[in-house]
């Protein structure tokens, strides 16, 4: 068969790429206006619906959208990747690197990076439920006495989205490019539909209706924004999945597409309440009676992509604090053979699950869900902005003026958001921040608790060349077959070979020193993966390196081998571990609290066999005790 055109080609898989960005991407913001307007006029802090007030909220959308969607996020942050990755954790791999001769700082950043993550399981809960919740509740507005049916629908398709997790995102994302596709082409209809009736509504483009909505409405104005905010979700979603498509179909989806629905939408959304003020639900009523029913459809299929974005970008989020060391090891299953970015951690799943139906049960409503959310995502949105701005002055050495003026403005945006939305914390806004502490505990817990123990283990290990050295001299009986010890020291004799002498006697024809490291970059080629060191016949040091989004598997690392003269048969090897029995004491370096905790985590830790893909019947695991 013919080969097209290289143009038709591209072209091809540019809109491919187009339609993938919008439905995984844009999910989240493109089912904002189920609620943004309704909690501006309808929410706990409600505002009179004036000609006024409409205009001054329409506009204040439009301008965040521009300057927090489009200039923050998708001109400015998306610079800022990480070998094409994108996402809080690759943000704070380069705020490693332009921080490498400032310890310190360097520190109190990845504190805030780690808080930022954290913050991101908050919103993980709360997106699914507000959203799915939100389209549910177009029942309502068809039939009135649906309203007992809300609930139990929402918690049902919650369940069966939650359940189909673990057959990977394959089958749905065949799907959500067209579903999202309609789902925009409809905003924009009915969009533009109310705005050829009302078309006074377009002088909301002009940011005096934005300055002057604080001028009039004064306390109530600001706190307005804690609704407003909910049009701008999703940015941080955005940024993460950068990798799985690329910034230049991001950018032409949102310019082009995304970008002209949401703000035709929220305008008709305007001229319907400029000449209708007593609607409840100015999003379904922008819509004749006939096609509420299939408008509900519509918006249940776009939340569920939403979350199903949101769910995914979890998973992600986890493997990657999992390999940068900030998470016990977790079993991952990976459902597709041929995107490496298709998992599922199912600890997560059912954990999200769990915190998304308490949400659904315990808050009733997607408004009185919107209380919770804000604070999430605007937390998120200011740490996003210190981190990309010292990659800024440290990576694309912008000058102090320029940097200086940047870091203020979008800065001062984000303040300005997350302080209206602290009035909220009473209201439901305590919940992503409890998850984010507990989130930041168990994060921090588990990286300082790793350092110690490699720093208790440290004192007890012994110099790995001199002993290599010692054995040449005074050899131990040997016996056929290969022997390979993981360690964490590159540098130190393993545990595991130690006990392995001392009570054997006996060492492998060939030993092998096996250290993985993983790099602040997420894929590692395989011309890099391995690096072999001999450091006397049959004896040698070997490092393997990953990436933190790369596959982990020693055994498909071990076949690298071959090509540099060293060839190993898995079935044929053994693989020795250490596992170490932590003792909690009143040593200094961590609270006695946070030991226990820390050995808690340990204790509950995925196998490092499933971790590393390595055969279970090769494995031999040797004990050791170490004191904290």
């Amino acid at each position: 068969m013919d080969q097209p055109p290289a143009s038709s080609t591209t072209s091809t898989r540019l809109l491919a790429l187009i339609i993938g960005a919008i439905g995984v991407v844009y999910g989240d913001i493109g089912t904002s206006p189920l609620y943004a307007l309704k909690e501006a006029f309808n929410g706990p802090h409600a505002i009179a619906v004036t000609h006024d007030n409409v205009l001054g909220v329409l506009s204040l959308i439009f301008w965040s959208l521009i300057f927090v969607v489009s200039v923050k996020y998708v001109v400015l942050i998306m610079r800022a990747d990480n070998h094409g990755e994108g996402g809080i954790m690759a943000l704070m791999a380069l705020v490693q690197r332009a921080t490498e001769q400032r310890a310190r700082l360097r520190w109190l950043l990845m504190t805030l990076g780690i808080f930022g993550a954290a913050l991101f399981y908050g919103d993980g809960m709360i997106t699914p439920a507000i959203s799915v919740l939100s389209a549910v509740e177009g029942l309502e507005v068809a039939t009135p006495a649906l309203k007992r049916f809300v609930i139990p629908i929402t918690l049902s398709v919650l369940v069966v989205l939650f359940l189909l997790q673990r057959h990977g995102t394959a089958r749905v994302g065949a799907v959500f490019g067209p579903i999202m596709i309609a789902w925009f082409i409809t905003l924009a209809v009915l969009g533009i539909i109310s705005i050829t009736q009302y078309p006074d509504v377009l002088a909301a483009l002009h940011p005096g209706y934005a300055l002057g909505f604080f001028e009039h409405t004064h306390w109530a104005g600001f706190l307005v924004l804690g609704a407003v905010v909910l049009a701008v979700t999703g940015c941080e979603a955005l940024y993460a999945d950068m990798g799985h498509f690329g910034k230049h179909a991001i950018r032409a989806a949102w310019f082009s597409f995304v970008l002209p629905a949401l703000v035709l939408n929220y305008f008709g959304q305007g001229a319907l309440l400029l000449h209708t003020p007593n609607i409840t639900n100015p999003f379904y009523e922008l819509a004749p009676n006939w096609a509420l029913y299939p408008m509900v459809a519509l918006s249940t299929c776009a939340t569920i992509i939403a979350s199903q974005a949101v769910i995914s970008g979890a998973f992600s989020i986890t493997r990657q604090a999992i390999q940068l060391g900030y998470a016990p090891r977790m079993g991952v299953t990976h459902t597709s053979e041929s995107e490496i970015g298709q998992i599922y951690i199912p600890f997560m799943n059912w954990g999200l699950l769990v915190g998304v139906l308490i949400l659904v049960i315990g808050f009733q409503s997607s408004s009185n869900l919107a209380a919770a959310y804000g604070i999430a995502v605007t937390g998120t949105m200011a740490i996003d902005t210190i981190l990309a701005f010292v990659v800024v002055r440290g990576l694309w050495q912008w000058n102090w003026v320029m940097t200086v003026i940047g870091i203020v403005v979008f800065l001062s945006v984000d303040i300005v958001f997350f302080s209206a939305n602290t009035e909220k914390i009473m209201q439901g806004g305590w919940f992503p921040l409890v998850i984010a502490l507990v989130m930041f505990t168990l994060m921090s817990t588990w990286k300082r608790g790793r350092a110690l123990l490699y720093e208790r283990l440290a004192v007890l290990t012994i110099k790995l060349v001199p002993f290599v050295e010692s054995l040449s001299k005074h050899p131990p009986q040997k016996v056929p077959g290969t022997a390979i010890f993981l360690t964490t020291s590159q540098d130190g004799v393993p545990h595991a070979l130690l006990h392995n002498l001392k009570h054997n006697k006996i060492l492998h024809e060939h030993v092998i020193v096996l250290k993985v490291h993983f790099h602040d970059v997420p894929y590692i080629e395989d011309a890099q993966r391995i690096q072999i060191e001999t450091l006397a016949p049959g004896f040698y040091r070997l490092r393997v390196n990953y990436g933190f989004k790369d596959l982990t598997d020693i055994p498909r690392a071990l076949a690298l081998c071959k090509d540099q003269g060293l060839a190993l048969n898995v079935m044929e090897t053994s693989f020795f571990l250490s596992r170490e029995t932590l003792i909690s004491t009143d040593r200094p370096g961590m609270a006695r609290w946070r030991e226990k905790l820390f050995i808690g985590m340990s204790r509950n830790a995925g196998s490092i066999t499933a971790y590393f893909n390595i055969p279970t019947n090769r494995v031999i695991e040797l004990g050791t005790q170490v004191e904290l």
